[in-house]
């Protein structure tokens, strides 16, 4: 009765599966014959035995039936679908110097990176391109230059600019900064909304 399909409609069709075991097992668990079942559920007797042989698939009001007899949690008789591991695993690399996390993963559209800043970053080298990106600083702080001005940014500092200003961002050379960063591309900008002020 497996399924061909991959991912979570076979999940799902395993689950389907071994509801059948599950219902035998259970009741051996609560020391009830299938006559016993059949009279507090209402279910026939051979109905019960086809569902636990597998020869016949079980509906939601047959599972809430016994799952009510049976004192068990409804997943217990039917089995949470293992939907695989939702965990991303990022993997750093190094820009200019930086170590970079990737968090999209798509090739377009926005782009989010954590980004850890040594100590050794401290020469400006500004450069200019199309786009918008913001910075929030996680940890440590960082020195960024814009145009001709230059700032130090601390944790929980943001920074939003228009990369066609000549830019750079670093150390102070004091210690080592963790910041989140955001890009845009040409026709992408982000829209920061904050609270409208008190009358």
């Amino acid at each position: 009765m497996t399924s061909a399909r991959g991912g979570f409609g076979a999940a799902v069709e395993a689950a389907v599966d071994g509801v059948g075991p599950r219902l035998r097992r259970v009741r051996a668990q609560r020391r009830m014959t299938l006559t016993g079942v059949a009279e507090a559920t209402g279910i026939s007797k051979s109905t019960l035995s086809r569902l636990e042989n597998g020869q016949r698939r079980p509906t939601l009001e047959l599972l809430l039936a016994l799952s009510r007899t049976y004192r068990v949690p409804l997943d217990d008789l039917v089995g949470a679908p293992d939907v695989g591991d939702p965990r991303i695993r990022l993997k750093p690399g190094r820009v200019k110097g930086r170590a970079v996390i990737p968090l999209t993963k798509q090739p377009d559209g926005m782009q989010a990176w954590k980004i850890v800043i040594p100590t050794s970053m401290v020469d400006p080298e500004p450069r200019a391109h199309d786009g918008h990106e913001w910075i929030y600083v996680l940890a440590g702080h960082m020195r960024l230059v814009l145009g001709v001005e230059d700032w130090v940014l601390g944790p929980g500092e943001v920074a939003e600019f228009d990369t066609q200003v000549p830019h750079w961002f670093g150390s102070t050379g004091q210690e080592p900064a963790e910041i989140l960063s955001i890009f845009a591309r040409p026709g992408e900008r982000m829209s920061v909304r904050t609270r409208p002020p008190r009358s």
